[in-house]
């Protein structure tokens, strides 16, 4: 059986712009997770981190530290697979398990988000 773009509907969606995405690269081999800004024929652009990053990352926004991400291009000769971070099973899905760690969802902070921000403050001048 093929999977349709009309069945998408039946799996939570499919990879979309906004999407948290797991980056397989290779020359060299390389485990990307971000936010899907855009994918073109030439690549794919995210707002992402490396994955062995990600743990700590998710320490240190716990910690109340600044989080840094970065976005990148990767072109598309480099690029092995994009999967949709999703749960497997009773395992977490990799954005899920961040925010389990760190409070925050990872969204919000590949974004930028101050914890300020998200909760509406307003800041004066």
């Amino acid at each position: 059986m093929q999977h349709r773009a009309s069945d998408a509907g039946a799996f939570g969606g499919g990879i979309d712009q906004g999407s948290v995405v797991l980056l397989t690269l290779h020359s060299p081999r390389e485990k990307i997770v971000g936010v899907l800004l855009h994918l073109a024929p030439a690549g794919v652009e995210l707002r992402c981190v490396a994955l062995e990053s990600l743990e700590p990352m998710a320490r240190q926004v716990r910690n109340g530290e600044a989080a840094i991400a970065s976005t990148v291009f990767f072109p598309m000769h480099r690029v092995e697979r994009i999967e949709l971070d999703e749960p497997a099973g009773e395992f977490p899905s990799l954005a899920q398990s961040f925010k389990d760690t760190a409070g925050r969802s990872l969204l919000e902070v590949l974004r930028g988000a101050r914890p300020s921000e998200r909760t509406g403050a307003k800041h004066s001048r």
